[in-house]
């Protein structure tokens, strides 16, 4: 193909969402990935959160060997699933680690692949590419959406623009959680609405205590904040920051959102 004026189009396309949801464990993520088009679970050795729910599942994943054949398998053979979730992408990541170091000659840990210093963690980047390119191309070309779940931890921010704080972040090694936060097309964040009452316990003292706001029900979060990671590109920046844990709900946003 030529690179000439000819050559030029409009990137403008209407494709399947690359989405990446995040929270604390038995929080719905997997509940709510449910509830997608016509979804097919590829659950990952570590994670038994959806053995309650009726829903269409590979074998779980025990190895790296594992993943590519349930990827391959969705790639070539004829099937009539529209959604492929990945549960969980924290469990995932040793996978990657193991296959790592069986490619660099054999180590038993990604602390002593490349002699170390951390350089693990950026050769195991290959594993994870490989992983987005599998997930892209069941995109691409058989027009599935992609759900990653993933789980969080508290970490901390050093933020040049002020004073170190603490938020929830993605439990994955820093440099893979770059790498999928900047492929997806957008991140959600689970919670429960929470706010916290100062009681008054006599003689100046003062304990916080935690109460549900919300009802009992988690929500979730399209848009980054101080305290958690969100966000996306397109009509995703334009959802409501906040919404019920609903399937439907999110895809009736994005579709006012396109408008």
């Amino acid at each position: 193909m030529g690179f000439d004026l000819s050559s030029i189009a409009s990137s403008k396309k209407d494709r399947p969402r690359r989405i990446i949801v995040l929270g604390k464990p038995k929080c719905g993520k997997s509940t709510f990935a449910t509830q997608s088009d016509k979804p097919v679970f590829l659950p990952i050795r570590g994670e038994e959160g959806i053995d309650d729910l009726d829903v269409p599942t590979f074998p779980v994943i025990n190895t790296y060997a594992d993943l590519i054949e349930a990827l391959g398998t969705l790639y070539v053979d004829d099937h009539g699933y529209s959604t492929a979730v990945i549960d969980s992408v924290s469990t995932l990541e040793p996978i990657f680690w193991k296959e790592c170091c069986r490619i660099n000659q054999g180590v038993d840990s990604i602390e002593k692949v490349g002699g170390g210093f951390h350089k693990g963690y950026t050769e195991v980047l290959k594993q994870w590419r490989e992983f987005t390119d599998g997930m892209d191309a069941l995109r691409n070309d058989r027009n599935m959406t992609i759900i990653l779940v993933g789980h969080t931890s508290i970490g901390k921010m050093n933020d040049p623009g002020c004073e170190p704080y603490t938020r929830w972040d993605f439990d994955i090694h820093k440099y893979a959680s770059a790498l999928l936060t900047r492929w997806a097309d957008g991140i959600a964040f689970v919670q429960h609405k929470v706010i916290v009452k100062k009681d008054d316990q006599g003689f100046g003292k003062k304990t916080n205590r935690a109460l549900d706001a919300g009802g009992g029900q988690p929500f979730l979060y399209t848009q980054e904040r101080p305290s958690h990671p969100g966000g996306g590109r397109g009509p995703w920046g334009k959802l409501p920051y906040e919404m019920p844990l609903s399937w439907a709900a999110l895809t009736d946003a994005l579709a006012k959102a396109k408008k």
